[in-house]
């Protein structure tokens, strides 16, 4: 039975969760808290299998919450938070604190939305669950010489002349590892398209927080941006992305669409339009993430030549993207996260 326990501040979001996972036969709800000042001792006394958790509480915010969390006794924990633009940023904070995943709620027509959202939640929850997460103190998600350096703009014949794409797709636990890549990644290196599934208020920040942070130039993806040397293009939240080529160079479009395997950006979609246009002039990776988007995509590359990777188990959050894609033979090789950026490097040495 997986133990769930609630912190928000909101009673009518306590009730609904409380109504919501109670029907779950595998989920017992060990409790709830208005804040983290009653949470604490409560969790600390007998320790839930997953947190779900608010970021916006009186008393104590859940960022600050969960950064004492992981350095004590780590915790599987869901962030379940309003986006407005001060709650994404924390939400980002919390991510990169150690939270496995965020859920996104609104202001108006709560209710409603937990309940249609149930499934999801729920899904959720259990892959949280099946996590080990680690102490703050032990957390490498970027090599400590890593910072925030000045990038002269790649141009000329270098950036015209060399253009292998690289496609990333990766879902829960993919914000820690996608910036372990990127923070390993020189400032000259190929373009990178990534599809990280995330709420639509999210990326361009995401985006803008990378950026501070990478050699490369991390921005969220625009209709008609170009995939060149030296850029890093995140899907917008809510939208799908593809790749296509014109006059030897590639290009990304932009545009709205319904869900595919339950998401929107989606790593099938990606790397489908990719096996379209690049053939075997790719690198493909799956990194850390629940359910199965993007494996048939990534066979379809990897039967046209292209070169495909996944993130070993080992060192993924949740194992399910990269196994799917292992499953149907989409793999070439399956190498821990630590191993990923020197595999992209490699891949633009060969030419």
């Amino acid at each position: 039975m997986l133990k769930v326990y609630v912190v928000d501040d909101s009673a009518v979001v306590r009730q609904t969760l409380v109504h919501l996972l109670q029907g779950d036969p595998e989920i017992e709800l060990m409790g709830s808290a208005p804040n983290p000042l009653i949470a604490g001792p409560v969790i600390r006394k007998t320790r839930p299998d997953v947190l779900l958790l608010d970021i916006e509480m009186p008393g104590m915010d859940g960022l600050t919450f969960l950064r004492q969390i992981m350095e004590e006794n780590p915790i599987p924990t869901v962030i379940c938070s309003t986006l407005t633009a001060n709650g994404s940023k924390m939400a980002l904070d919390a991510l990169a604190a150690g939270a496995i995943a965020v859920v996104a709620k609104p202001r108006l027509g709560l209710k409603q939305f937990l309940e249609e959202s149930r499934r999801e939640l729920v899904q959720t929850l259990k892959a949280a669950a099946r996590t080990k997460p680690q102490h703050t103190a032990n957390q490498t998600t970027r090599p400590a010489s890593a910072a925030p350096v000045k990038r002269p703009p790649i141009a000329g014949l270098h950036a015209l002349s060399v253009n292998k794409p690289v496609v990333i797709g990766s879902s829960t636990g993919g914000t820690q590892a996608i910036e372990s890549v990127l923070t390993r990644m020189p400032a000259d290196s190929p373009g990178i398209a990534i599809v990280q599934h995330m709420p639509e208020k999210f990326t361009a920040m995401y985006a803008q927080r990378l950026d501070g942070i990478c050699a490369m130039n991390v921005r969220e993806a625009k209709d008609g941006d170009r995939v060149e040397r030296g850029v890093v293009l995140i899907a917008p939240g809510n939208l799908h992305m593809q790749m296509r080529k014109s006059g030897g160079q590639y290009y990304v479009s932009v545009a709205d669409g319904p869900p595919v395997n339950r998401h929107k950006p989606s790593v099938d979609v990606l790397f489908r339009s990719v096996a379209e246009c690049a053939g075997r002039d790719v690198l493909a990776i799956m990194l850390t993430g629940m359910g199965d988007d993007g494996a048939r995509g990534m066979k379809q590359l990897h039967d046209q030549g292209a070169r495909t990777i996944a993130q070993n188990e080992a060192t993924c959050v949740v194992f399910g993207m990269p196994m799917e894609a292992i499953k149907l033979g989409a793999v070439d090789d399956v190498l821990p996260i630590g191993e990923i950026a020197g595999a992209i490097k490699s891949f633009d040495a060969r030419g």
